[in-house]
């Protein structure tokens, strides 16, 4: 195992590992905080941006530099075939324009809390950012803290596609659903039956983006075509189908 394969790789190498390492949480203290991402001679990755050639790639991150809200590209009634079809919308739409984390529908549902959907070690200190890595919120638990999810004055929301949400007609009414109370709790009188029913008569808790919150507490008819939003909960890449 010489270092001859590598010549003329390695400063970059340096360069990628050092950027990261000082970037966020690392560096200092005896190489006490943990480096958001570790080089491993592994096979060559093919066609993701964190090939470093030389047979070295980039491995998951250890930390998330920020968490990605984005919205599902058509407005939907409270009747998304249940929490999972809400989730596989997300998947496949965050896929489709090449997004390598994991997202999750922003809802409660029967069996979750909207809170609980970004992973306990990453609601704090990692900024939730829109699709342009425009900051929203400092961290998930700052949505949550009382304000309900009092967005930042300016702040947009993109869909997957790219258009921005607020500004768009494809979306005629710009409320989003959720599901929840202020604090993430689910709902169970207002998430349009687990969010399988678009019966007039039904409701789901939804927010006016127009008042600039995503936690507004706003009992509306499930049959209306809203806004969804996607969290990423995961930051890990993966080959997994």
């Amino acid at each position: 195992g010489g270092e001859g394969g590598l010549s003329g790789g390695l400063p970059l190498r340096l360069q990628v590992s050092q950027a990261l390492w000082h970037g966020k949480g690392g560096g200092g203290e005896g190489g006490r905080g943990a480096p958001m991402a570790a080089l491993d001679p592994g096979t060559p990755s093919t066609g993701h941006t964190g090939a470093l050639g030389n047979g070295w790639r980039l491995t998951p991150r250890l930390c998330p530099l920020q968490l990605h809200l984005v919205a599902l590209n058509s407005p939907q009634p409270g009747g998304l075939r249940g929490i999972r079809g809400a989730d596989f919308q997300c998947f496949q739409q965050a896929r489709a324009a090449g997004l390598p984390g994991t997202f999750r529908a922003f809802l409660s549902s029967r069996l979750q809390d909207l809170y609980s959907v970004v992973r306990r070690a990453d609601r704090t200190g990692v900024p939730i950012v829109n699709l342009r890595d425009e900051e929203l919120f400092p961290s998930w638990e700052a949505l949550f803290s009382g304000s309900e999810g009092q967005l930042k004055p300016g702040a947009r929301i993109f869909s997957f596609d790219g258009r921005d949400v607020l500004q768009h007609p494809a979306w005629p009414q710009k409320s989003v659903w959720h599901g929840s109370d202020p604090s993430g709790r689910r709902l169970t009188d207002s998430y349009c039956e687990t969010w399988r029913t678009e019966a007039a008569g039904v409701t789901g808790q939804a927010s006016s983006l127009l008042a600039g919150r995503l936690l507004e507490q706003k009992a509306a008819s499930c049959h209306h075509a809203f806004i969804v939003l996607c969290i990423e909960n995961s930051f890990m890449t993966s080959s997994s189908k």
